[in-house]
């Protein structure tokens, strides 16, 4: 009987703790906007100052798209702490990488000479489909990775595309798959310095500082506020990792969406629209008085 009483009173406890995390407010601004949403949504936010949270389908296993690549760029630095690699070795392209696109790394000729830190700089930057899969391949595939992330407590988050085992994966997901919490978390344990190593995490952090792909939630943010960011498109799928260093206290979040009835790639894509909506969202709850405001149209750059 005391037993069931102990837990029975920890399950509340628990559950009372949950509930005083959840930021009430933010959710309720949140989740009509992915409730509208024509496909499935998920979100999770987390202010590492207040430590509150909102989590919608955060749990839910989504298509990472390009998000994969921050797990790729974790498989290179876990290969450069074991000595197996060097961060500005040079390496030689061989036309047989070339995924076919309009990737810079594509248009190299064959046994041109470019260093590692680059190709990794190409893949996070530039979203370089090529680079990223010269760089899976050289951390020693989807599957070392993936062994990496399951040691690291990341049940969902995996590589699927060119990882053994996976093939029934791939068909669902396509290169990788995540959870809203999980994509968030792990950018905010590199952003803590607490994946392979503090100094492998800061490059990390800082490769994830310069993104080119700008035009979703990071437009969301006033230029001069640090924010590190992946984001990832396939056709019926658009999502977004990002962490602002804000004035009142450091937040990430990641949104994810898949089944997207608008598969479009014109700028007023809904759920582009959806993950410029969550963003702004989420920077005017956390800083209400801020006079910035973006460019009120689809935005002329």
């Amino acid at each position: 009987m005391q037993k069931t009483l102990f837990f029975l009173f920890f399950a509340v406890a628990v559950q009372t703790a949950l509930a005083q995390q959840t930021d009430k407010r933010l959710y309720d601004k949140l989740a009509p906007l992915l409730a509208a949403h024509h496909g499935q949504a998920g979100v999770y936010v987390h202010h590492l100052k207040t430590g509150s949270t909102v989590a919608i389908n955060a749990d839910t296993v989504f298509p990472t798209a390009s998000m994969v690549k921050m797990a790729i760029q974790v498989g290179i630095f876990n290969k450069l702490q074991e000595g197996a690699l060097q961060y500005r070795q040079q390496l030689t392209y061989r036309d047989s990488l070339l995924y076919p696109g309009d990737d810079i790394l594509g248009a190299f000729r064959d046994s041109q000479q470019i260093t590692l830190d680059k190709v990794v700089m190409l893949m996070l930057t530039m979203s370089d489909n090529t680079a990223s899969l010269w760089l899976q391949a050289l951390a020693g595939g989807g599957a070392q990775i993936n062994a990496w992330l399951e040691t690291h407590g990341f049940a969902h988050t995996r590589v699927n595309s060119r990882t053994p085992g996976r093939a029934g994966d791939w068909k669902i997901y396509g290169w990788g798959q995540t959870t809203p919490r999980e994509m968030a978390t792990l950018m905010e344990q590199i952003y803590k310095g607490e994946v392979v190593s503090h100094a492998a995490s800061e490059r990390m952090y800082r490769n994830l500082t310069r993104n080119f792909w700008d035009t979703e939630g990071l437009r969301m943010v006033p230029p001069n506020v640090r924010t590190a960011s992946k984001n990832g498109a396939v056709d019926a799928s658009r999502s977004e990792v990002v962490l602002v260093n804000a004035p009142h206290g450091d937040y990430v979040y990641c949104i994810i969406t898949k089944n997207n009835a608008d598969q479009r790639w014109d700028r007023d894509n809904e759920a582009w629209e959806l993950l410029r909506k969550v963003g702004g969202a989420i920077w005017q709850h956390y800083e209400p008085n801020s006079k910035w405001s973006p460019d009120p149209g689809p935005g002329q750059f």
